[in-house]
């Protein structure tokens, strides 16, 4: 049995991320050929994620280009907005004394703190 049991395993996928990352910044000229052949061999050698997190320590921060569509979760966000505004106002224009919108509003609520919470489950491991 592994002497380092709170360690997690590095993936297949998790290695070919970080070798693209390295192979980006070897091409912005942030690398030089030995390093970028030295930092790819340890790579695909790497066992744990801790070991791939350490040959890009020092590069900055991966720019992804902004996104096409907005994120599931905003749109998510605006149409539980939009629908709270639209009962809540039926509510006002019916007249009623009690305020039945709270049962819906408490199920909308939740489906988005249930969304929001998977994605965050969901969201890769950083290195």
């Amino acid at each position: 049995m592994s002497d380092t049991p709170n360690r997690i395993r590095a993936s297949d996928v998790e290695r070919e991320r970080v070798a693209k990352r390295l192979q980006s910044a070897s091409a912005e000229g942030r690398l030089t050929l030995e390093e970028t052949e030295q930092r790819l061999g340890a790579v695909y050698a790497a066992k744990y994620l801790d070991d791939l997190g350490k040959l890009i320590a020092d590069l900055p921060p991966e720019q992804r280009p902004p996104g096409r569509y907005p994120s599931p979760l905003l749109v998510h966000a605006g149409v539980v907005a939009v629908l709270t505004v639209m009962i809540i106002a039926h509510w006002i224009v019916s007249g009623a004394v009690f305020f039945w919108p709270v049962i819906p509003l408490f199920w909308l609520g939740v489906s988005l703190a249930v969304h929001a919470a998977f994605r965050a489950y969901r969201r890769p491991v950083p290195y």
